[in-house]
């Protein structure tokens, strides 16, 4: 739950009930979202400035996401600035309410006398915030300030995130890599890698029960086009419980393993099975190759979106769609129908679990961030993903499967490839845009459209 601090203020000489009227009905209209509130109001301009120190006192000490100002009414800005200054560190919402309609004249407070006197001055201060406000006649701008509100929570919840990285740098791709101290710096979360010997040593001591049990209460569950092997069966739920026990140890929020030149070269095993279990059992962001920005875009999306926040990859470029897949796994959340499953072999690797799973169609929003030259940037479009025609990669054992993935229609097929940042690319669905423009302001992201 969002967790805010709400703050309604009112000139001291406008009607004290119209201003507690005004602020009671925006802050019911903010618990409804679902926010968890600490509210204040009203705060007025009296002259021996009581109000201020109640805000203040109120407010100090209390742990909340971001700092909602209300202005239902004109306001010196310098009784706004005493409360929030001290909170100048928190992501704050200029909201302004508006006037009402009586008897055929618009009556008003001077809401937006207050917000126009304020909002240059927040600028100037340095204070990170989004300017909302409130027309007569229109529906208030709750949503605005919800979107907000759960960007700060998203913000709030990566300052102290973790992701876990089985080996680096899988194929020794550039794109992939990251730098850990700006990293920490601007956005907060941590990547901590750890070596995949220690996946092994956990995985010898995993009992052939405790893997059976994984087998009957979760990959049971599979449709299996054709039966798999019990041995790669046991695998997968050996390995799945070994990276299982580093990420509840360590409180990863995230995870990504060594593919090619990992799992599948030292271990003969491809990963994708694990990966499935992870995402779905234990409801983590995964991502493959050591895709260490995916990983942290994932859970930039999930925080936000409350989806798994899954990736695809670009197989094809058309004039007006690009065709996106997977040659391993997607979550079971974003499957259409059953997660369909079938022995596999792909060129010169071991045979094994591929997912084949249909994905569910829709508006999805595709975003990457990235980093160059000392500044993080976030390349984001809106799309339509439909039911992509028959297609294979070439170099599985034929007859060749159906990887899962989607083509998705894009405005502007040229201007999203001339921006394109990496291979891999975070889905949810739903135009998640002005989310995810939220979170970036919060954070100092550059978004590229």
């Amino acid at each position: 739950m969002i967790k805010a601090a709400f703050v309604g203020f009112g000139e001291v000489n406008t009607p004290i009930d119209i201003i507690i009227k005004k602020c009671s009905d925006a802050e019911e209209s903010l618990k409804k979202e679902g926010m968890d509130l600490i509210s204040v109001y009203p705060v007025t301009d009296d002259y021996e400035e009581k109000d201020i120190k109640k805000a203040v006192d109120a407010l100090k000490g209390k742990d909340f996401d971001v700092l909602v100002v209300c202005i239902a009414g004109w306001i010196p800005t310098h009784a706004v600035v005493k409360v929030t200054e001290h909170f100048r560190h928190k992501p704050m919402i200029l909201w302004g309410l508006c006037g009402w309609m009586e008897e055929g004249r618009l009556v008003t407070t001077a809401d937006q006398a207050g917000t126009t006197a304020i909002r240059k001055t927040f600028y100037d201060l340095g204070y990170t915030f989004k300017y909302v406000y409130d027309i007569i006649g229109l529906p208030s701008k709750t949503d605005k300030v919800y979107k907000y509100a759960k960007a700060a929570y998203a913000a709030s919840k990566l300052r102290h995130a973790r992701s876990g990285m089985a080996g680096y740098r899988d194929m020794n791709l550039y794109g992939t890599q990251v730098d850990g101290p700006s990293l920490k710096r601007e956005i907060g979360p941590e990547i901590e890698t750890f070596e995949m010997l220690e996946i092994q040593q956990r995985y010898e001591k995993i009992t052939d029960e405790q893997k059976q049990a994984v087998i009957d209460k979760c990959m049971s569950k599979w449709n299996f086009v054709k039966p798999a092997n019990p041995v790669s069966m046991k695998m997968a739920a050996g390995y799945y419980l070994a990276v299982k026990e580093i990420c509840d140890e360590r409180g990863y929020d995230a995870i990504s393993l060594k593919d090619v030149d990992g799992m599948k070269k030292l271990i003969g095993f491809p990963p994708a099975p694990i990966f499935m279990l992870l995402a779905d059992c234990e409801g983590l962001c995964t991502i493959p190759e050591n895709d260490s920005l995916g990983n942290i875009t994932q859970l930039m999306v999930k925080y936000l979106t409350g989806q798994c926040a899954f990736y695809l990859e670009f197989y094809e470029f058309f004039t007006d769609r690009v065709l996106a897949g997977v040659p391993d796994y997607v979550p079971a959340e974003v499957v259409d129908g059953d997660v369909t499953v079938i022995p596999a072999a792909f060129g010169e690797l071991n045979e094994g679990i591929l997912n084949v799973s249909k994905v569910k169609t829709g508006i999805v929003t595709m975003c990457r961030l990235t980093y160059d030259d000392g500044m993080y940037y976030m390349h984001m479009v809106k799309g339509e993903g439909v039911t992509p025609r028959k297609w294979e990669e070439a170099g599985w054992t034929q007859p060749a499967p159906q990887l899962p993935g989607l083509e998705i229609l894009l405005d502007d097929v040229e201007s999203f490839a001339q921006n394109v940042m990496c291979q891999h690319y975070i889905i949810s669905y739903g135009d998640n845009t002005e989310l995810i423009e939220n979170l970036c302001d919060i954070l100092g992201i550059q978004v590229i459209k």
